[in-house]
């Protein structure tokens, strides 16, 4: 699933080529992606109206439309967003006024698309965490002292911290020198320090290479990202550490595949 590099790199992207512009037609190609409400609503706010600004909470793009609606769109595991477009296997394509398009491309059809009064009251978007930015260190600290559960499911835990998922709470993780399954009240002010500034290093980071294109990842232009060639652990089981030449080792943890060096993350 794309997760904060990933969706900012996409939201970036979508600034320089369709903000400011007008849509004129909606062509939805396979309604199981629209949410809400009806696909003859949905197209019909998103006909006529101009992207007047464009952003991210989390995991999830906005886009703020001339209408006094939004569009949200969560990407799930397979969403893309590719423009030009114009392919077949769009979703939904959305027709602007200069000719150009935007295809919505979604393989398992997990993604969701939402047009919205106000997408401030989306239940989803209420019950998230802080994103990392919005953090100082001694906020994340508190928040740390406060719980019992393992380090790396709770940084997944978007009601704690919004926008790190299984890629980069490995990479921070790794970077910081934590074990994935240390409790996260155990972990000293040193360790809660090294770990904050990770975070914020690594997420930047992968924002400046356009994120990581492990799965189904693509940039709008539908390149792929290039923070994949500067992962340490993820996806590097059996390889040796680039520290300490370790074997890297793949457990399961919250249900989800987790990457470590068990010497330098003893």
């Amino acid at each position: 699933m794309p997760e904060l590099p990933e969706v900012e790199t996409i939201k970036r992207d979508l600034d320089k080529v369709i903000l400011g512009k007008k849509i004129i037609e909606v062509c939805v190609h396979n309604p199981k992606v629209i949410r809400e409400p009806a696909v003859g609503k949905f197209k019909e706010g998103l006909t006529n109206v101009t992207v007047k600004n464009i952003l991210r909470k989390a995991k999830i793009l906005i886009l703020e439309l001339s209408n006094g609606k939004s569009l949200t769109i969560h990407l799930k595991m397979t969403g893309q967003l590719v423009y030009p477009g114009g392919g077949a296997k769009s979703r939904v394509s959305f027709h602007f006024s200069d000719g150009m398009v935007l295809d919505f491309n979604d393989q398992r059809l997990f993604a969701e698309l939402r047009l919205l009064d106000d997408w401030r009251a989306l239940k989803f978007i209420r019950g998230l965490g802080p994103e990392p930015f919005a953090l100082s260190l001694g906020q994340f600290k508190n928040m740390l002292s406060l719980k019992k559960t393992k380090i790396k499911p709770l940084l997944m835990d978007q009601k704690f911290i919004s926008g790190i998922g299984n890629l980069y709470a490995a990479e921070c993780l790794f970077r910081a020198g934590i074990n994935p399954e240390k409790p996260a009240q155990s972990l000293s002010d040193k360790e809660k320090a090294a770990l904050f500034k990770e975070i914020k290093d690594v997420l930047n980071e992968a924002i400046e290479h356009g994120g990581s294109s492990v799965d189904d990842y693509v940039r709008v232009s539908g390149r792929p990202g290039g923070y994949a060639a500067h992962h340490k652990v993820y996806g590097r089981q059996g390889k040796p550490c680039l520290i300490c030449k370790t074997p890297i080792k793949r457990i399961s943890l919250g249900g989800r595949g987790t990457y470590f060096c068990p010497k330098c993350q003893a």
